[in-house]
Parts: C-alpha cells; sequence; structure tokens
C-alpha cells in the first residue's frame, strides 16, 4: 500500500468540509483541512448566519412601531446605527470562526490556512508550493456569487460585499428574484433603503408554491419595494455624483447609490486543478458525484454547493457526515433529498416542505388543496393589514399530505416540525385529530378547512 501523508485531505472548510473532517479525525484518520480564508465558510462568514442577524435587526424597525399600539412609549426620532449592528454582527462571526477552528482542532484535523488545489488522484499542492498527499481528497469548496456580464458590472457588489458596508444606501437596485434577493430587499427596505428588485423575467421564488410567493409579491409591493420585470442588464453607468446609472431592457434607467447581484451561485472550480486527476464536471463547473459522493476518479469525492446539486447549509452537513461515516465509520450512510424544508427570510417570511400544489397536479392528478388566509393576531392589534396564508396539499386518493407551504410571522420556525409530519407521510385526517394550542400561529395546520 503507498505511504500517504494523511488518511483525507479535505480542500475548504465550511459547514460540509468542516463536518466531513471532524467525523473523520474522530473515526481515527489522519485528516488535514485546508482553508484559503476563514473557518466556517459561506454559511457562518459571509452568509446564512450573518445574514439572519441582519434579519433580527429589521424585523426592529416594524416591530417598535407596532409596539406603540401595546402600550409602550416609542418616541418618533428613533435613530437606526448600522456601524454598531454591523460591528455585532461580525463580533458574532468571530466567535463562531473561532468555535468551528477550535472543533476541529479539538478532532485531531490538521489546518492549513492556504489556497489548495488538486494535482493528482491523491496529491495536492497549497499556495506555497508544498505538495501533499492524501488516500481520499475531499473538495468541499462551495459556490460564488454569479456576476452578469454587461458594461459597468465591476461597479455593482455581491452579498458577500453587503454584510460591511460603511452605510446603508438611500437607493438599491437589487438583480435577481430568488431567496439572496428577497431576503436582502426586506433588510434594505426595512433599514429605510428604496429598494428595486430587477429580475429578467415574471416570477420570483421559482419553485415555492405559487399562492405563497404571490401573496409576498402583493405584500412587498404594498410596503413600497418596486419591482422591474423582464428586464436585463444593458449597462451600468456611474455618474459624476457617485451614483449609479442603471440601463436596463423594457424599463426606463434607474438611478441608484448601490446595485447589488443576487443572480445565483457558481461552483469555484476554476483553477482547483480537478481535470490533472480526471475529475469530470458539468457545463457550470459542478463536480459529477455518484451516491455516495465520488467523482469520476476514484480517491476525490466532493460535498456541498460545489456539486451543485441542493445549495442548502444543511444539505451539505448531512452530504460531509455521510462521507466520513461510510469511508472511515461504521459505513450506512446515505442523504435523503426528498422533503427538504425550506425557507426564505423575507418581510414576511415563507417556507415550504414537500410538493407544491402545481407539482402535486402534475405527478398525482387528483389532489386536495386546504388552506387558511387570516391576519395574525398580533397584526390585528397593531393596525397592520398584512395577512398570512396557509396551504396543505394532500392525495386526493389517500389523504396524505404532500406538502404544506406558508407566510407569515415565523413560519421558518412552524415549518421545522411541519416537515416532519410530512416526511412520515401523516394524513390530513391525522392533522385534524390533533388539538390546537391556541392562540397559536401554528395552530392553524390543524384547523385548515
Amino acid at each position: 500500500m503507498p505511504d500517504f501523508d494523511y488518511d483525507l485531505f479535505v480542500i475548504g472548510a465550511g459547514s460540509g468540509g468542516t463536518r466531513a473532517a471532524r467525523v473523520a479525525a474522530a473515526h481515527g484518520a489522519k485528516v488535514a483541512v485546508a482553508e484559503e480564508y476563514r473557518v466556517g465558510g459561506t454559511c457562518v462568514i459571509r452568509g446564512c448566519v450573518p445574514k439572519k442577524l441582519l434579519v433580527y435587526g429589521a424585523h426592529f424597525a416594524e416591530d417598535l412601531k407596532d409596539a406603540r399600539r401595546f402600550g409602550w412609549m416609542v418616541p418618533e426620532d428613533l435613530q437606526f446605527d448600522w456601524q454598531c449592528l454591523r460591528e455585532n454582527v461580525m463580533a458574532e462571526v468571530d466567535r463562531i470562526n473561532q468555535a468551528y477552528t477550535n472543533t476541529l482542532k479539538t478532532n485531531g484535523a490538521e489546518i492549513i490556512e492556504q489556497r489548495t488545489t488538486v494535482s493528482g488522484p491523491n496529491e495536492v499542492t497549497l499556495a506555497d508550493g508544498t505538495k501533499k498527499t492524501a488516500k481520499t481528497i475531499l473538495v468541499a469548496v462551495g459556490a460564488h456569487p454569479q456576476i452578469p456580464h454587461c458594461e459597468g458590472h465591476e461597479h455593482g457588489i455581491t452579498s458577500n460585499e453587503a454584510f460591511n458596508l460603511d452605510g446603508i444606501p438611500k437607493r438599491i437596485l437589487i438583480a435577481g428574484a430568488g431567496y439572496i434577493a428577497n431576503e436582502f430587499a426586506g433588510i434594505f427596505h426595512q433599514f429605510g433603503a428604496h429598494v428595486i428588485l430587477m429580475n429578467r423575467t415574471k416570477d420570483i421564488l421559482r419553485g415555492y408554491d405559487l399562492a405563497i410567493r404571490d401573496r409576498l409579491l402583493q405584500i412587498s409591493m404594498m410596503k413600497g419595494l418596486e419591482f422591474r420585470f423582464d428586464a436585463t442588464f444593458e449597462k451600468i453607468v456611474k455618474l459624476d455624483d457617485g451614483c449609479l446609472e442603471v440601463h436596463m431592457s423594457g424599463h426606463d434607467p434607474a438611478v441608484v447609490d448601490l446595485v447589488m447581484f443576487a443572480t445565483g451561485r457558481i461552483p469555484n472550480t476554476k483553477g482547483l486543478g480537478l481535470e490533472s486527476a480526471g475529475v469530470e464536471m458539468t457545463e457550470r463547473g459542478a463536480i459529477k458525484v455518484d451516491d455516495d459522493n465520488r467523482s469520476t476518479c476514484p480517491s476525490i469525492y466532493a460535498v456541498g454547493d460545489v456539486t451543485d446539486r441542493i445549495q442548502l447549509t444543511p444539505i451539505a452537513i448531512r452530504e460531509g457526515q455521510a462521507f466520513a461515516d461510510n469511508l472511515f465509520g461504521k459505513g450506512g450512510g446515505k442523504v435523503d433529498y426528498a422533503c427538504i424544508p425550506s425557507a426564505v427570510f423575507s418581510h414576511p417570511p415563507l417556507a415550504g416542505v414537500g410538493l407544491t400544489e402545481s407539482q402535486a397536479r402534475q405527478k398525482f392528478g387528483s389532489v386536495r388543496v386546504y388552506s387558511s388566509d387570516f391576519r395574525p393576531m398580533k397584526n390585528v392589534l397593531a393596525g397592520r393589514d398584512e395577512r398570512a396564508l396557509y396551504k396543505m396539499v394532500c392525495d386526493g386518493e389517500t389523504d396524505r399530505v404532500l406538502g404544506i407551504h406558508m407566510i407569515g410571522p415565523d413560519v421558518p420556525e412552524i415549518i421545522q416540525a411541519a416537515a416532519v409530519a410530512v416526511k412520515a407521510g401523516l394524513t390530513k385526517t391525522q392533522f385534524d385529530a390533533t388539538v390546537a394550542l391556541h392562540p397559536t400561529m401554528a395552530e392553524e395546520l390543524v384547523l385548515l378547512k
């Protein structure tokens, strides 16, 4: 048997790579993890975690206004300190980054703080030229924001830079209509910016239930967000006063202070040297893998966003766990990609699990849809017209719940428990037989008509 420097060499210390390295090391493998930036990856450093903290901060804008109806003497001239929030969020990112680092070290994994590329089936090359060998190489380098190719695109930013702005722009144009675009649209709007959402089609949040995303669109427009549909970039011009003039198809130019691209994410495989080991990739640069996360090179595996299967942190973590258990543990690790719950932390948030109404009708033909369209109790007393909408999609023949889709306060928290029921194949009758917990938002799930 060849003598390798490591049993496992992981390139990328994001959610998937960190989990795989930690578990493999705990199983007794000699593990090294290479990370060119910071341990934690997109989710911890420039994604889910700091974004959710900004969402919390943005919610106070409406909560403080509503508080007056609940008897709190909130002054009219409230001031928001962006620098304070930004620094506190970055401090929390630093804390979690250190926690991830300590976890790897505690479990015996070596951390190499250098960019690393693949230079053979069992060899990697560090940025300083050092070469290391490993019996198995795991690529977990994630993805990066896609930037449209248009004149002046260098004047825009992505979600990566949004967390470190010097201040909140008065006017911002966000390109895209997925979860990143809608989440940051809500954040910037609540912080006082005028937000324009620009999208190349008429649809927002494709993949979510139509009625739910239509409700978000209605509420967003009611709040003052501006939408430019069927629009593509022509050019972005920086004016003498520093403002940006965005020219787009089908619409008049928009003059804003900031342009943010939220138009998808591309796997980070460029320049990684994977071709040297015979690793095949898709047209988008994603690593092709089988059900066990193995690439076309038998000694090289990949997990997480770099495979472009489902770009979600919990999926990367599960893939990393399964990989490590299968290669260094007792085996049997498989990731089930069915019934994955997801949420958009917009204002208000939406969430879903299972089949949408359209998907269910295409697959099963006969379906029954139950819904509740209501004003949350808090909104009623606050004098806010914003309504929540819950939908349950069931098989018309068996009564089995095929999907649950929601928009309203706290629905991401509710959908996690509801996802267990959908995954377990429970029926509408079983939901109906469950006593409601009153008064709550979640009780609507067992009262749907």
